[in-house]
């Protein structure tokens, strides 16, 4: 039997080269002749640089930087030569994502995207060509304002006096801006955002009503957000004439897409339509028997441009079976057998607390990957003795 594993990271938990690993471990403990092609992939968020930067043999480089919650923290950035472009590879994850955000000071209302902005220059400073960005698994909701300061816009309140802006809490407060200081390297480099297509700005379906919660944000606080975000825009359209609202991607990481469209001029796109052209899997799902994927939690969002949907919408072009494992099972997850996902499971097969099963977190997806095959063998010796009995 020939299977390829195909997971995403488990958030906050393990990247995706070890949620491969332990799905690997477990198919092989029940049966160490299968043939397993293991596939890792990244969607923007965590790993989106060192997955990149192993494929493209080049070079992490690691500085200090402004962390989500203001404090100074040691990250890092890629480079790689091809063709004689020099490409920085920037993740935002790695400077002010939700895992570096304490537990206790989760409140997107404080939490900051300037880090993102250091290392974009840090990028420039190295005589980068081009940079890549990835949007995803962020702690901030600032519509990439923070950055944005980084880079050289001063924000300004109804007296004209600058202010700063460390959250999404402080968009209401800016009356106008001035983009006069921005760095004038960025209209000498290319910068391409793999991010989530679908995620916008404002409305009912924006970013803070949709994610928000998630960074900790209570209702009260994510009305607060939502009316900011909205204010911010009006600003952004005013001063840039780029109308940011809804443009695809624009809510990407908390807003950071609406700031990286009308302040570095970069041009985002569906991330597995950037990671496709540096990980090829369509060669090795010829002739597989079964795609095994995984999501640190399967729901409704998941059909909307994350990686088990899209691996599944593959798979189902050449008739392959795929299988999801999951972290947790959310809200209206029964959607995505309607993506192509044939069956769906959670590696929490009895009571406990997320500190525990983040901790055991390997072990857990090894015995569900292993638990799966276990059930293809059992369907395979019933087709078997049907086929044995001329029933089928």
């Amino acid at each position: 039997m020939k299977i390829v594993i195909i997971p995403s990271g488990f958030k906050e938990c393990l990247e995706a080269e070890e949620v491969a690993s332990a799905m690997d471990k477990g198919i092989r403990r029940f049966d160490p002749t299968v043939n397993t092609i293991v596939i890792p992939m990244v969607d923007g968020g965590e790993g989106f640089v060192k997955t990149i930067i192993r494929i493209k043999k080049g070079n992490l480089i690691f500085i200090e930087a402004t962390g989500p919650v203001g404090e100074k923290v040691e990250t890092y950035f890629g480079m790689y030569v091809e063709n004689g472009v020099k490409t920085a590879v920037i993740e935002m994850a790695a400077i002010a994502g939700l895992k570096m955000v304490p537990h206790n000071q989760r409140n997107p209302l404080k939490t900051t995207t300037f880090g993102v902005g250091e290392l974009i220059q840090a990028a420039l400073d190295s005589g980068a060509d081009h940079i890549l960005i990835g949007c995803g698994d962020s702690g901030t909701s600032d519509g990439g304002a923070g950055m944005a300061q980084a880079l050289g816009v001063r924000f300004l309140n109804q007296e004209q006096q600058v202010i700063d802006i460390n959250g999404g809490g402080d968009l209401h407060h800016i009356a106008h801006m001035d983009i006069s200081n921005v760095d004038a390297r960025l209209s000498q480099v290319q910068i391409n955002v793999a991010c989530n297509w679908h995620n916008i700005l404002c409305g009912a379906n924006g970013v803070a009503h949709v994610f928000a919660p998630q960074k900790g944000a209570t209702p009260i606080e994510v009305e607060l957000l939502a009316n900011g975000l909205e204010h911010y825009a009006n600003i952004i359209k005013k001063v840039t004439g780029i109308d940011v609202k809804t443009l695809p991607g624009s809510g990407a990481s908390g807003g950071l897409g609406a700031g990286l469209i009308a302040f570095t001029g970069a041009q985002l796109f569906p991330r597995y339509e950037i990671i496709m052209k540096y990980i090829q899997i369509e060669q090795h799902l010829q002739g597989a028997d079964l795609v095994l994927t995984a999501e640190g939690c399967l729901d409704r969002q998941t059909p909307n441009g994350k990686i088990p949907a899209e691996v599944a919408r593959l798979a189902k072009q050449l008739g392959i079976p795929v299988i999801a494992i999951t972290g947790t099972i959310g809200k209206d997850a029964w959607v995505n057998y309607t993506s192509g996902i044939d069956a769906y499971m959670s590696i929490i097969q009895k009571p406990t607390s997320l500190e525990k099963a983040m901790e055991d977190a390997a072990h857990l997806i090894a015995d569900s990957a292993e638990a799966a095959v276990r059930q293809i063998q059992v369907g395979y010796r019933i087709a078997e003795r049907k086929y044995r009995k001329g029933i089928i």
